[in-house]
């Protein structure tokens, strides 16, 4: 994994912020779940490339663009939305 994209300083702050992971049914569990710190390198590298989701290179993140979206869709999709967002600044209830 490219370490520029996910210094360990960053990591360190993001980790707290992370959802869990769900959990892994016993019956047909699927495939391995890539790495969080991963899938941060993926959204990472799209954000500031601008490439498209579909073309982030999994050899350099070790994660797949589409991964990377989805991660990104269900962390922003959970309940911790304020805590990961701040406090509401705007003075609305």
């Amino acid at each position: 994994m490219r370490t520029d994209l996910v210094p360990d300083d960053l990591w360190e702050r993001v980790v707290p912020l992370v959802p869990p992971a769900p959990e892994r049914r016993r019956r047909y569990p699927g495939r391995l779940r890539v790495p969080d710190r991963a899938a941060l390198a993926g959204i990472m590298y799209a954000l500031r490339t601008g490439v498209a989701w579909r073309d982030v290179p999994a050899e350099s993140v070790d994660c797949s663009g589409v991964t990377a979206w989805r991660r990104l869709r269900d962390w922003t999709e959970t309940d911790d939305r304020p805590r990961l967002h701040g406090p509401d600044v705007s003075g609305a209830a």
